[in-house]
């Protein structure tokens, strides 16, 4: 599946509507252009990722004005009006409220999606394009949750996206916005990959 599917059979929703049913809804959705897409379920792999790089980012942040999130923080884009619940986002400072939700932040200088085999695709793709429009977004991290392996996309001085890739258990993923290094074996830590 390179895109999700779409929860809801009508065509278009507003964003009230989305919202409206966000808050009613057990289950998390996201929302870009008008369509609303059901959350896949995380599967112990993704959820033993996650584990290890929030706490290595809650340590590495102590005492720093940028803190992690988990994936309850709702995330929007008002460039292109969609809704996202990132794995992990780092925000800096205050969380600034969406104008459209005071339960939503915008203004993450960090997004980290856990990469799984139904959304790996549209992760590198259509999730990336809508994140770029993020004005302070300046660094999206894609890490697999199949074999060890980090893509990090970063801003660069010229305004351009550059990808950086890690493989090796030794090497650390460098979250340079926020001065953070967690080695790939921690990150993997008890995964049952070879680190």
């Amino acid at each position: 599946m390179n895109d999700p599917e779409p929860a809801y059979q009508k065509s278009f929703y507003t964003v009230p509507e989305y919202l409206e049913m966000e808050k009613a809804s057990d289950v998390k959705h996201e929302f870009s252009r008008g369509e609303i897409f059901a959350m896949g379920k995380a599967g112990a792999r993704h959820n033993i990722i996650f584990k290890n790089i929030f706490g290595q980012l809650d340590i590495g942040l102590q005492n720093n004005p940028c803190q992690p999130y988990g994936s309850n923080m709702r995330i929007h884009i008002p460039e292109n009006t969609s809704f996202t619940y990132p794995d992990i986002s780092v925000i800096c400072g205050d969380i600034t409220p969406s104008q459209e939700d005071e339960d939503s932040a915008i203004l993450p200088v960090v997004l980290i999606e856990i990469l799984s085999p139904s959304t790996k695709n549209y992760d590198r793709g259509g999730k990336f394009k809508l994140y770029r429009d993020i004005r302070s977004l300046i660094e999206y991290i894609l890490v697999d949750s199949e074999s060890v392996s980090i893509e990090v996309f970063r801003l660069n001085a010229r305004n351009h996206w550059e990808l950086e890739e890690y493989k090796t258990p030794g090497d650390a993923l460098i979250i340079r916005a926020v001065d953070v290094s967690i080695y790939l074996r921690d990150i993997y830590k008890g995964t049952g990959l070879p680190v």
